[in-house]
């Protein structure tokens, strides 16, 4: 057995010993940001080591089956919410059973072709209650989610990028895109990225959880249209630059297609530095497999005010995936290693 091998035995292990540590002592309150697959591989790891968690998703989603009720019924994307609802669920058979439910996407040759049913349920309950977060809350409950989801804004948003080199025929001209679709398939280099309305309210249920967490998750997730847009919320940036939790941005395993393409893990840090100025972080997470050199990371960290941790998050089998066990371990590490505001609550 290779010695990484045993290391990851190791770690898996300490993972498992998680759970009994999550029924017994204190729990540091946990918030995650994010959206789509990303969010969901940091909450899939969350839910093992705390019972107190949130999860604020991006509202900006214009493809697919969100997108189609977005357009037809003037309601928030909800996809991104019903994957985030999908990775709390527990691993007993009600969890998985709940999680494929709302995982299904039909197929026909009529209208529901392709829509989720998790989406539709998700609408379904914000039209009969006429709240988003009473409606996601009851979701949840009857998921038995290991955790609470919370939209970032209550009114659909409109991501726009400025892109150069979005048309392959002026590959030096800055244009704008719109939608997160087609932002995150962009052939061009995304120079930054902002909302429409470029004001809007933040859930207030999400600023008060921020408020009152021990620790905030940013990340792992499309750079430009699930991760970067929370910072973009004013009242969502206010609360995480005050709040007196400390704050871990976790890392993508390999540049995105599209947004990112031959980005180094420290160009990460940089554009989001420059899209947040005020914002502080206090760990950087990264795949050790991921960073050839860390000192240029260590360096962009450290203007962000964070140091770098290095684990091995990525799952075993190559695929640029996280493992929810190793991210688990990994984010249990930093919590106990970097310090807390106080007792966990």
């Amino acid at each position: 057995m290779t010695s990484r091998n045993l290391r990851l035995r190791r770690l898996r292990r300490a993972t498992s010993a998680l759970s009994a540590r999550k029924r017994g002592a204190q729990q540091p309150k946990v918030v995650a940001l994010g959206g789509g697959m990303g969010l969901s591989a940091s909450l899939a790891a969350l839910r093992r080591i705390t019972g107190d968690l949130t999860a604020v998703v991006t509202v900006a989603d214009d493809g697919g089956s969100s997108g189609r009720l977005r357009e037809e019924l003037g309601v928030l994307p909800p996809g991104d919410l019903r994957k985030a609802l999908a990775a709390l669920c527990g691993d007993d058979d009600w969890g998985q059973t709940w999680a494929q439910v709302i995982q299904h996407r039909f197929q026909s040759k009529g209208d529901l072709h392709e829509h989720a049913v998790g989406n539709l349920l998700i609408v379904a309950l914000w039209e009969q209650l006429g709240d988003h977060v009473q409606a996601l809350d009851l979701v949840g409950k009857l998921l038995g989610a290991h955790g609470r989801v919370l939209p970032m804004s209550a009114v659909p948003l409109e991501l726009q990028a400025l892109v150069r080199g979005h048309d392959p025929a002026r590959p030096d001209d800055v244009d704008t895109v719109r939608g997160q679709a087609t932002v995150a398939l962009t052939p061009g280099e995304v120079q930054s990225v902002h909302l429409v309305p470029n004001d809007p309210p933040a859930v207030p249920e999400a600023v008060e959880a921020v408020l009152d967490a021990d620790w905030v998750v940013l990340g792992p997730g499309s750079w430009f249209s699930s991760v970067i847009p929370h910072l973009l919320v004013p009242e969502l940036l206010d609360a995480l630059v005050v709040t007196k939790a400390r704050k871990v941005l976790s890392l993508n395993l390999a540049p995105q297609p599209g947004e990112t393409d031959g980005f180094s893990p420290q160009r990460h840090l940089e554009v989001l530095g420059r899209h947040a100025p005020k914002l502080a972080l206090d760990v950087v997470l990264a795949d050790e497999a991921a960073v050839p050199d860390r000192e240029p990371l260590a360096e962009a960290a450290k203007r962000l005010g964070a140091a770098v941790e290095l684990a091995p998050v990525a799952s075993p089998d190559g695929v640029p995936i996280h493992d929810p066990e190793l991210l688990a371990a990994a984010y249990d590490r930093i919590f106990r290693m970097h310090g807390r505001i106080g007792p966990w609550r």
